[in-house]
């Protein structure tokens, strides 16, 4: 570790005061493309292609692979196509897919001619799924055997494009219509007699995924089941290619990332914060801070309401901040506990009226406990009548903080909304203005009954 660190080191004052071509192969031989990238994206796209000028197209392909995908899209307006066509001929399928995503339209049409007509073919049909599925989330790069073949056979096979297949771990075993028939490990391979058959040893009770299934359900069975790849098929069973644990990583860093926004309050950014623009950043937030502002305005129109009740017990003033501070609190725990409950598989809409009961006891426990701190905190800046009052709606708001924050989520889900709109600005907004309601109302009635 104090080694990488030491190199790590030595490729940032390189960068910073210039590299040579040895130095700069050197570093490339010594730390991981991904280590390399990292540091050159801090570097501007025409000093990062000059820097790439010195390394061989298989390692400028391992280095475009681990590039932020807007990076890499500004870094190669300075290659050609010819050039271009070379990096991509040495980048796993799925990396230069993303890849020639994000390159302009008119740079694809030019590009695709320079490129050898099967992987043209590769590109072309791995690029028209629909983002977000499981078909543009996968890669084709993967070994394909028949049931009819012998382990050693097979094997063989391994051997001879093994350099060329993103994993090897797995062989995917396919008929004459490459429609997929079963599995079979390298492990398994090594540990079975070279004379036997494929279609004798291999696996048949095979975890797949639709082409068009939601990328989410990738990660969640690639998780589930503890898979390092998991088979793609088609409407007919066919393999059209795998997905690898390291994209289900990705994804799982991106649905995190986006619900960690919205629970904010904010839209997601749709490239890392660095390359955002002040003016998109300001974009992305104004428009939910502007909602909460016309929703808060509930929260000054029963104030307004029951300004004559203020007036009359002005110690109620004193309290209302830790209350409706207090609700959207608790409403915002129980929201993000049922988000993130229902984005793992923990919890699921069917079971929305058990997990809803569950939440209101916890409620009312909460509710108590904190009924009971604010009971005394009223006999002392407000007496009995104001203690009375602010323990009951402690107790009322808190449970009822609650169930707004586990029923919204569920809500949300049910009509195919993100539940992670059920950002705690909201819940803070939405308890602001009915726990107001809540404590004026338990005042009128407290205060006329003394």
């Amino acid at each position: 570790m104090a080694i990488r660190n030491a190199l790590i080191k030595q490729v940032d004052e390189q960068l910073n005061n210039g590299v040579d071509g040895e130095t700069i192969k050197k570093f490339t031989e010594e730390l991981h493309p991904a280590i390399i990238a990292d540091r050159l994206e801090n570097l501007e796209p025409g000093k990062i292609y000059t820097i790439l000028q010195h390394l061989d197209f298989e390692i400028k392909a391992d280095i475009f692979s681990h590039l932020d995908k807007n990076v890499s899209r500004d870094l190669s307006e300075f290659y050609d196509d010819d050039e271009l066509a070379d990096i991509f001929e040495f980048m796993p399928h799925d990396d230069r897919v993303d890849l020639f995503r994000v390159i302009p339209e008119e740079r694809r049409n030019s590009l695709l001619r320079h490129i050898e007509p099967e992987e043209r073919e590769d590109i072309i049909k791995l690029s028209s799924y629909p983002e977000g599925t499981a078909g543009a989330l996968m890669t084709s790069d993967f070994v394909r055997i028949f049931e009819e073949m012998t382990v050693k056979e097979a094997l063989n096979k391994i051997r001879k494009v093994a350099r060329y297949r993103e994993t090897i771990y797995i062989a995917y075993v396919v008929d004459q219509q490459n429609k997929l028939l079963g599995i079979v490990s390298l492990k398994d391979l090594i540990m079975f007699d070279s004379k036997s058959i494929i279609r004798d040893v291999m696996f048949t009770e095979i975890i797949t995924v639709k082409v068009d299934d939601e990328r989410e359900i990738v990660a969640s069975r690639l998780s589930e089941y503890d898979l390092i790849a998991i088979p793609v098929t088609d409407e007919r069973d066919r393999l059209v290619g795998i997905v690898t644990f390291d994209d289900a990583l990705d994804v799982a860093e991106e649905e995190a990332t986006e619900d960690f926004h919205k629970t904010a309050g904010l839209a997601p950014l749709e490239r890392t914060y660095r390359d955002t623009s002040i003016f998109e950043l300001f974009q992305k937030r104004i428009g939910w801070l502007m909602i909460l502002v016309f929703v808060s305005l509930m929260s000054s129109g029963v104030i307004a309401a029951f300004e004559e009740t203020l007036e009359s017990a002005i110690a109620l003033a004193f309290f209302i901040p830790l209350l409706i501070g207090s609700a959207g609190n608790a409403g915002a725990q129980a929201a993000t506990l049922m988000v993130r409950a229902l984005a793992t598989d923990d919890v699921n809409l069917s079971g929305w009226l058990n997990t809803t009961g569950r939440e209101i006891l916890v409620g009312i426990m909460l509710g108590l406990v904190m009924g009971a701190a604010c009971w005394v905190l009223g006999m002392f800046f407000g007496g009995a009548e104001i203690a009375i009052i602010v323990g009951l709606t402690m107790v009322s708001i808190i449970l009822l903080a609650n169930i707004i924050g586990t029923l919204l989520p569920f809500i949300l889900t049910f009509f195919n909304m993100d539940p992670a709109v059920a950002s705690s600005p909201l819940i803070a907004t939405i308890m602001d203005a009915t726990g107001l309601l809540i404590y004026f109302w338990i005042a009128i009635l407290v205060l006329g009954s003394f």
